[in-house]
């Protein structure tokens, strides 16, 4: 079991984890308050590309839950930051929204739908089969193909949509070239989350719905993990793992009362 009173730091998935597409899980704002009312280092950590911190602070403050913008870090910022440490000034084709594309900006790195030096994957409107046809013929020209997160899959409000490693696929197939992901379960992006609370791995705790992205991620950076109930996983999908979270939750809203020693339903 996790003591949660004693960590520090926690790092928490937002998609199934704090809400639904617009509707916020039930639990979230007691979370939220527990952790700003025992002065916990936190940080909001989202495989999604397409929004940046300053638009999910508004996306959470229009569900009733304030959070200042350095609470978020997403795989966007982790792609930018990648990408201007490897390659300077490089020029990138890029499919993905706003969140991604600004990310990329604030670090110097220019568009380019011609001779580009990376082709990089991120959800986002503008996908068709043109943006892959053009990708894909990019990545057979030379370009490096990066994609923004892993994730097959994502929650909404009633079902699942394609995540960016189902996006980034039919260019895989078309080229034979594999892509670079940057989001979870990438250590990069870990270890950036935990030097942002200014916590080690060993008082900070992951917190997440998929095994495959969050829960890996927080055990092979050394944390202890939580899964929880209200998004992608479930108990049974849970077992299939050859790993196992530290402790598996209905939701967030459990962490204060465990905190508190109230009795809560644990499962696996």
């Amino acid at each position: 079991m996790v003591d949660f009173a004693r960590k520090k730091g926690f790092i928490c998935d937002m998609d199934g984890v704090l809400y639904h597409g617009n509707q916020v899980l039930p639990g979230v704002a007691a979370f939220v308050d527990w952790l700003k009312s025992e002065q916990k280092e936190y940080l909001f950590l989202t495989n999604n590309s397409n929004c940046t911190p300053k638009e999910l602070r508004q996306r959470l403050l229009r569900m009733g839950i304030d959070v200042g913008e350095e609470h978020f870090y997403t795989s966007a910022l982790a792609t930018a930051a990648f990408l201007s440490e490897q390659a300077p000034g490089c020029t990138a084709y890029v499919i993905g929204d706003a969140g991604l594309m600004n990310a990329l900006y604030d670090v110097g790195i220019t568009m380019n739908a011609v001779d580009p030096d990376y082709v990089i994957f991120g959800e986002g409107k503008v996908y068709s089969l043109d943006t892959l046809t053009q990708a894909t013929n990019l990545v057979l020209r030379g370009a490096k193909l990066i994609g923004a997160n892993p994730d097959l899959s994502g929650p909404i409000e009633d079902g699942i949509m394609p995540g960016g490693g189902a996006l980034v696929a039919p260019v895989e197939l078309a080229t034979g070239k594999k892509a670079y992901f940057c989001g979870k379960p990438n250590p990069l992006m870990m270890r950036a989350g935990l030097r942002r609370l200014r916590c080690h791995s060993e008082e900070a705790v992951m917190i997440g719905d998929r095994m495959d992205t969050d829960i890996i991620a927080g055990m092979e950076s050394g944390m202890q993990t939580v899964l929880v109930l209200s998004g992608i996983s479930t108990v049974e999908t849970a077992s299939e793992y050859a790993y196992r979270p530290t402790v598996i939750l209905s939701g967030v809203g459990d962490i204060p009362r465990l905190a508190a020693g109230e009795k809560v339903r644990t499962f696996g």
